[in-house]
């Protein structure tokens, strides 16, 4: 009996893993066309919401079939609050899907290696999130993207934490915050599995269900000093975030 339940566990992971997949493929074939023919600020529209739709209808199935259990509503508070940065600490993969399921009007700084992902390339390209490849440039670009009534998605450690349960912090949140004017509002992921952190095999299966919480924490004022303020934002988060336990063999 043993067999078959860890059997139908493993099932249960690839087949959330090919609907991923899959989803993102076929969103992919509608998302290069559309970047051509749709003036900028349509297509970003169009895409910010398609990734929230695809999203939240993702977090659900996940759900339905006993992956994870997922308290993310807190985050419905700050749609329509105006321009935000969202610093948000970055166990795993799922972060930012759980974020954006939420919250329709949010560009993110990306991997300049997933801008050309063909699973991911072509929606983030229309939904105008912003390749991380250069600082100033990005930097420029968020900074243009609060000003026009965006929220930025930020995970200030700049990849997925390492050492868990929380990395090193870089300066660009608290830069942009600097330059835009824009106040800085913590997300604190809370979640009981390392599952697709870093180091987590793809095919690895987690204990099931998991558990995901995300809960609002403090809103900061934008920094007078970008890199004594980073420091603080760290300690912040350290604050808030319990240890994991749950990692890879």
């Amino acid at each position: 009996m043993l067999f078959f339940r860890h059997l139908f566990a493993a099932a249960r992971l690839r087949f959330a893993l090919v609907v991923l997949g899959v989803g993102c493929l076929l969103w992919t074939v509608l998302a290069l066309p559309l970047g051509l023919v749709l003036p900028r600020r349509w297509g970003q529209w169009l895409g910010r919401w398609m990734a929230t739709l695809g999203f939240r209808a993702y977090i659900w199935l996940l759900g339905a079939i006993g992956l994870g259990r997922f308290d993310i509503t807190a985050l419905d508070a700050l749609r329509g609050a105006g321009p935000l940065i969202l610093a948000v600490n970055h166990p795993g993969l799922l972060d930012a899907l759980m974020v954006l399921s939420r919250l329709p009007n949010v560009t993110c700084i990306f991997k300049a290696s997933l801008m050309r992902n063909p699973l991911w390339g072509a929606g983030a390209r229309l939904a105008g999130y912003i390749r991380n490849d250069l600082f100033l440039g990005a930097v420029n670009l968020a900074v243009d993207e609060l000003h026009h009534g965006s929220q930025l998605l930020l995970f200030p450690e700049g990849t997925r934490s390492d050492p868990m349960p929380l990395g090193e912090f870089q300066i660009g949140a608290a830069y942009v915050s600097y330059r835009s004017g824009v106040p800085i509002q913590t997300l604190i992921i809370e979640q009981d599995s390392r599952f697709l952190g870093k180091g987590w095999p793809w095919l690895k299966r987690p204990d099931m269900p998991m558990h995901f919480r995300i809960r609002l924490g403090q809103r900061f004022d934008p920094p007078t000093n970008p890199k004594a303020f980073t420091l603080t934002l760290h300690d912040y988060f350290k604050s808030e975030i319990a240890p994991l336990s749950g990692g890879p063999d």
